[in-house]
C-alpha cells in the first residue's frame, strides 16, 4: 500500500514511520491510541474508490483522574477495486473486504504497537441497525476481527472508518 500523511506520500516502510510518530510522542508524555478503518464509495461501472485509514489518536493525563484528547494524526491510503457480480453489489462480499483491508493493516504493524504498549481498535463502517444493508455482514465482520485477537467499534462509533476513510473516498 502506499501511504500518505498531509497529502505527502510516506517514503519509508510504514512500521518505521509510526515507530518515528510513537517515539517523539511518548518522550513528550503523550499516550497513543491506534484505530485503523476502511471505507468504499461506488465510483464508476461497479469499480468502487477504497480509503484505509490509521488514525493515531493522542492524549495528555493532566493529573487528578483528568485526560484530555490532544488531535490526532491520520495516514491514509486510497486504492481502487471492483465489486460486481451479476450486475448486483455484493454489499457484504465488500463490507468484509473493507475489514480484511484494516485487519491486513493491523497485523503488520501489530509487533510495533505491542512493543510500545499502543492499543489498537478495528473501526468497521459497518451500520448495527438491522434496516441497514451493511449489517448484513455484522456478525461475519466482528467474527473475522476478534478472531484474529483484535477490539473493534461499528458505527456510529467507528471514526477511523466512518468519519476519516469516508472523507478520502
Amino acid at each position: 500500500m502506499k501511504w500518505k500523511r498531509n497529502d505527502e506520500v510516506i517514503k519509508v516502510p510504514i512500521v518505521e514511520y509510526l515507530e518515528k510518530i510513537f517515539e517523539e510522542e511518548l518522550e513528550k508524555g503523550i499516550s497513543l491510541k491506534v484505530s485503523i478503518g476502511t471505507d468504499s464509495q461506488k465510483a464508476s461501472r461497479g469499480s468502487y474508490k477504497f480509503a484505509t485509514v490509521i488514525l493515531i489518536r493522542t492524549f495528555e493525563d493532566l493529573g487528578g483522574g483528568i485526560v484530555v484528547g490532544r488531535g490526532g494524526k491520520i495516514i491514509s491510503s486510497t486504492y481502487y477495486n471492483d465489486f460486481k457480480a451479476k450486475n448486483k453489489e455484493l454489499v457484504n462480499e465488500r463490507m468484509v473486504f473493507e475489514v480484511s483491508k484494516s485487519v491486513e493493516v493491523a497485523y503488520e504493524i501489530a509487533p510495533l504497537l505491542d512493543l510500545y504498549e499502543v492499543p489498537l481498535e478495528i473501526h468497521a463502517d459497518i451500520n448495527p441497525d438491522p434496516i441497514h444493508e451493511s449489517n448484513k455482514a455484522l456478525q461475519q465482520a466482528i467474527g473475522y476481527i476478534l478472531g484474529m485477537g483484535y477490539g473493534f467499534k461499528v458505527k456510529p462509533d467507528a471514526i477511523a472508518s466512518t468519519n476519516c476513510a469516508d472523507k478520502l473516498c
